[in-house]
């Protein structure tokens, strides 16, 4: 009896693992449920350049760590678009005239190259709906010259928002990104000389990180129909390329559709499976400076999240992922010397209801916290990102500096998340793997 890396026991064991696959509610790989245990992971790509801004050294033992963890899926950035915007990652895969940055792509090869020497996949992010990669909005000004500053005072929310919806009506911004999803779909690794297309380290094509059809209900509603064109749109073109890999929206669920349960429904139609974020923080569920007295009420609400889109994911038959879930350390603090006693709670209401679900045949198939921070730490006092640091952690450059990341030296965390992986059989007749593939 042999194992798959990142999958359960199988009678025989291939030269190489296949193309992860969707049977209703469920993935495949290689005949075998595959069950997401994963990370956000956006600087992968950054850390694989060869250039003054890569760490090469650095991703190979981060990428160690997390599986040596047990984790089989990251979800990395394929994207960013450098313009004016405030707090943007630079350098980006597009620079600000819209030119491919040759350096980045290379970045983006030598990291899909060692996830999949690993025997992990990716989800690979072809956009992005907030300013901390440039994103929609950059891609709207690059066509119209206009753009709007998340946190801009004069433009206060959901201004950014509600202005960031109006490039799905652009055509001009749309061939833009159509470009560039083009140009990463169809490209041949140059480390590996294999295409993307054929590369079962790829999990799957994500339209954009949390794509909103507006910020307020008058905007969702002006958009909406927009909005669902270039859903549909953006799935057949990456289907024209590539059909071997799954499409993915990466939208937060009715959080992002103002509690529009039939809108999120309507957005997943023409992709492969469905994708929840939860952000208690950010959506004020608790408040960071009082854990202990609002956490109850939180975790209710959290619970609730879960439920409902269980619910939609097993009425549209489609696997449903919590592919991003965050919660600050306690006292809301950002060194990694601080405790995480309400992170460890949070993070066990996330996985007791994958494992339910894992064990009951339900379509919630995983999750991917946000986010690894591995090695790197804050370069500065206050904790904020300053351009030109290299110290990439998974808080963006617009967040403070350990908030919502792991710490390779958070111990319990890191056993926590162990522990989930090893449970990751549940419910199967087949035991669990020991190993998670090998370089």
């Amino acid at each position: 009896m042999a194992f798959l890396a990142g999958g359960c026991a199988t009678s025989s064991y291939p030269k190489a693992p296949g193309f992860v696959r969707r049977s209703a509610t469920q993935f495949l790989r290689d005949g075998n449920p595959y069950r997401i245990v994963g990370a956000n992971m956006w600087y992968a790509a950054w850390l694989g350049t060869d250039a003054e801004y890569g760490d090469r050294a650095r991703l190979m033992r981060e990428l160690d760590r997390l599986q040596a963890m047990g984790l089989n899926n990251l979800r990395i950035m394929a994207a960013a678009e450098e313009g004016p915007l405030n707090n943007s990652i630079k350098p980006g895969f597009t620079r600000a005239d819209g030119r491919t940055n040759p350096a980045l792509m290379e970045g983006l090869d030598f990291a899909m190259a060692e996830i999949g020497k690993r025997g992990m996949t990716a989800v690979l992010v072809l956009s992005n709906f907030w300013e901390w990669s440039g994103g929609l909005q950059t891609l709207l000004y690059r066509a119209t010259g206009q753009y709007i500053d998340m946190g801009d005072p004069d433009h206060p929310w959901p201004a950014f928002a509600d202005a960031t919806a109006g490039f799905y009506a652009n055509e001009a911004a749309i061939e833009s990104y159509r470009a560039h999803v083009a140009a990463i779909v169809g490209r041949t690794n140059s480390i590996t000389g294999q295409r993307y297309a054929r590369d079962p380290a790829i999990m799957s094509w994500q339209h954009a990180n949390e794509p909103r059809p507006g910020g307020g209900a008058d905007a969702i509603a002006q958009f909406r129909s927009a909005y669902l064109d270039w859903i549909a749109s953006t799935a057949e073109l990456i289907r024209s390329i590539d059909g071997n890999h799954l499409v993915s929206l990466g939208q937060e669920g009715t959080q992002a559709t103002f509690g529009s349960e039939e809108l999120v429904v309507a957005a997943h139609e023409t992709v492969d499976y469905v994708t929840a974020h939860i952000w208690p923080l950010n959506w004020g569920w608790v408040a960071g400076d009082d854990l202990p007295g609002t956490w109850p009420a939180g975790k209710a609400k959290v619970e609730d999240y879960l439920a409902v889109h269980t619910r939609l994911a097993k009425d549209m038959a489609k696997p449903l992922l919590i592919e991003e879930f965050g919660f600050p350390r306690d006292d809301e603090a950002y060194s990694p010397d601080t405790t995480t006693e309400y992170r460890e709670r949070y993070y066990r209401t996330i996985y007791d209801a994958v494992e339910k679900s894992w064990r009951n045949g339900g379509p919630l198939q995983g999750s991917n916290f946000w986010a690894w921070n591995g090695e790197a730490r804050a370069r500065h006092a206050d904790f904020r990102f300053q351009e030109g640091d290299l110290a990439y952690m998974g808080d963006p450059p617009h967040e403070p500096q350990g908030w919502y990341g792991n710490f390779d030296s958070d111990i319990s965390m890191i056993a926590l998340v162990k522990a989930h992986a090893d449970r990751k059989c549940l419910g199967l007749e087949t035991p669990c793997p020991s190993s998670f593939g090998s370089r």
